[in-house]
């Protein structure tokens, strides 16, 4: 009841075996445990992302790079723990430099994910899709990518690249450096902040390790369908605040009304019904097991310690 069925390595595996098959691998980010075993539930997606970006936004912090390992590596366990698909994290740039990044690689397998990316902003970073970005010298990035490889201990277990060089150097350095980045191991290569799917296409064309495309909302990068990106070649997309987004604008005007009318009742139809929530939560599976556990009376009770 309390972990997956499937063990880190086999959904690592699964993870693999679905960016190698012909068809897009999609990873919706899950901003709470609970959303990820609804990815699940509902069925349909291949794995979970979790957003660096969620999870400080989640804190009521800027994504400037304000979290730690620590913070990220908790609630990405929690996470993990609750699914049997594979869990992709953002792990920004490492929480540092090379070191760190071979020690983030050993706390997030240790807390069952599949994998991570890293990308080659300066330390701390910023928002892929805000102005003002800096990325490291290419070595540095290739250094940092080195150490997570050496670390890994399950070589199941996808080191994904994120380049974020684009907007900065131009999207032929950002190839250039893709290509670096994937002779240094990386299994998977992030191409952040595109602008177009002719920009998409021309990446495809010029690398040739699987590639990972973001459709966040409000940003840089045009917004394409799955079906789309499958078609152009890529392996994986992920909606990263996607649900957080949703969730946090619909509780915003559900907070609104309230404030006006005193009431919540107009949103009951627009609920998460109690009995929907119970399935999520296996409620009737703890209940059984409790039962069958929690088997002593008063009678027993009293009988066994007198003697």
């Amino acid at each position: 009841m309390f972990t997956p069925e499937k063990t880190p390595h086999e959904r690592r595996l699964a993870l693999r075996e679905s960016l190698n098959s012909p068809t897009i691998t999609k990873l919706p980010g899950a901003f709470s445990p609970l959303v990820a075993r609804l990815i699940e539930d509902i069925g349909g997606f291949e794995g979970v992302y979790v957003s660096g970006a969620v999870v400080a936004n989640d804190l009521g912090l800027p994504d400037i790079g304000l979290t730690t390992l620590t913070e990220v590596a908790n609630r990405s366990r929690q996470i993990a723990r609750v699914t049997n698909l594979p869990v992709l994290v953002d792990a920004d740039t490492g929480f540092g430099e090379p070191m760190s990044a071979a020690r983030t690689v050993a706390e997030f397998e240790a807390a069952g994910l599949a994998a991570l990316h890293l990308e080659d902003q300066v330390n701390p970073k910023r928002c892929g899709h805000l102005d003002g970005k800096e990325v490291v010298p290419r070595d540095l990035m290739v250094r940092r990518i080195t150490a997570a490889v050496r670390e890994r201990s399950d070589d199941a277990f996808v080191i994904c690249a994120r380049t974020d060089a684009a907007g900065i150097e131009g999207i032929e350095q950002a190839i250039d450096r893709a290509k670096a980045y994937a002779d240094a191991g990386a299994d998977l290569i992030f191409t952040e902040a595109l602008y177009s799917e002719e920009d998409f296409a021309r990446f495809r064309e010029a690398v040739e390790i699987p590639l990972l495309a973001n459709m966040t909302e409000f940003g840089k990068t045009v917004l394409i369908p799955a079906q789309r990106l499958e078609e152009l070649g890529y392996n994986a997309v992920i909606w990263p605040v996607t649900t957080f987004r949703t969730a946090m604008g619909q509780t915003e005007q559900m907070l609104r009304e309230i404030a006006q009318t005193g009431t919540q009742e107009a949103w009951l139809d627009r609920m998460q019904h109690r009995s929907r929530l119970y399935e999520l939560v296996r409620y009737d599976e703890y209940n059984q097991f409790d039962q069958s556990v929690f088997t002593y009376s008063v009678d027993t009770y009293s009988q066994t310690f007198e003697k």
